[in-house]
Order: C-alpha cells, then structure tokens, then sequence
C-alpha cells in the first residue's frame, strides 16, 4: 500500500511556533517516527525520547528557514540528517559504550555515519507505519470484526486468501471484497490525514 507526502502546506503551517494544532498534527505523525528511528539505530528508551525532543527543538528552531516549496519529501530528508547527526552525538557521548562494545561500536558509528541514505529509508518507512496506524485506528470501528480480520490476516500479516476463508468460513470473494473495501477506506482517510492541513 502506497501513502502520499505530507502536504508542504503543513509545513508552512507549523513555522507559525503559535498554531498549536497544526504542531500538534505534525507531532503526531513525526515524533513516532524519530523515536522509533532512534531506537533501530541502538539507543535505549529514554535516550531515544530525549534525542526524539532534541530533534524537534532543532525542528523548531530552523522550521522558520524552511523553503516549503521543497516539499515535504525533501523535508523527510533534511529530517533525516537531522535525526542522524542527533543519533550519531548521542551514541558518540557514551564512551564507556565505545570500550564495551568495541569494533563493533565503532562500526556501527560508521555505519551511521556514512549511512545517511539509509537513514532517510528508515524515516520514510516508520513515516508510512505511522501514517498507517493513525489511519487503522480510525477506521477500525467502521467494519465488522470479520472484515477487519480479512483485511488483517491477508494485508498485514501476509496469510493466503484461501487460508482467512477457511478461517472465516467465508467465499474467497467475500474475503477479496473485506480486504478490498478496508484498504479504500484507508486511503481516505490517510489522504485526509496528509491533506488535513489544507
């Protein structure tokens, strides 16, 4: 399933530090993402949150520069970095975590280091996780408790049609049609979520 970019409009938004809701709107999408970053890159909870706080602070204090007719995809990348160079001071001020975790630790510094492509990856893919569930969440309670399972069991967890059928005791068809009907209702609702700072 595909997602679209989060509207450059709401980027304009959030440079007025005074409009609460569309922070609000932007944290609510953003600050899973980072934290989650932080954490596949090896930082431990409360050091993932307060990198995750420091991110937004940057955030916050260079929003006012951004050119929004970037867009928002090179927005996620200029997070990227931003989120990679947090990651990087934050793992270089452990140093009793370089002795312990010796070439390994100084490996992975690299890694982080040269790997800004796969940060902005990682960013881009807990960005449609994220997006995702706020949109499930929503629509969740719109559908029966079979057709979410449909959808559930063959788009999320991958299971064969054939097999949510027999688990469902329902045709292929019906079990096609579930699935189809939630996965168009997501899509609003993720559009509505991406283009709600119109």
């Amino acid at each position: 399933m595909s997602f679209p970019d989060t509207k450059p409009s709401l980027l304009v938004k959030v440079r007025d530090s005074s409009d609460r809701e569309s922070w609000q709107k932007f944290l609510e999408i953003y600050e899973p993402v980072v934290y989650r970053t932080a954490i596949a890159r090896g930082l431990q909870h409360s050091d993932a949150q307060d990198l995750t706080q420091q991110v937004f602070l940057s955030v916050a204090n260079a929003i006012g520069d951004w050119d929004h007719t970037k867009g928002a995809g090179k927005f996620r990348h200029w997070l990227s970095r931003v989120t990679r160079n947090a990651i990087l001071n934050a793992l270089m001020r452990r140093p009793s975590e370089s002795v312990r975790g010796g070439t390994s630790a100084a490996l992975d510094l690299q890694s982080i280091a040269s790997g800004e492509k796969g940060i902005t990856t990682l960013i881009d893919m807990e960005y449609r996780r994220e997006i995702f569930q706020l949109a499930a969440s929503q629509v969740q309670g719109e559908f029966h408790a079979a057709t979410w399972h449909a959808f559930q069991r063959t788009v999320v967890e991958g299971a064969s049609v054939e097999a949510v059928a027999a688990e469902l005791g329902k045709s292929l068809g019906a079990v096609y049609t579930a699935r189809s009907r939630v996965m168009l209702r997501l899509r609003e609702v993720v559009s509505v979520l991406e283009g709600q700072d119109r």
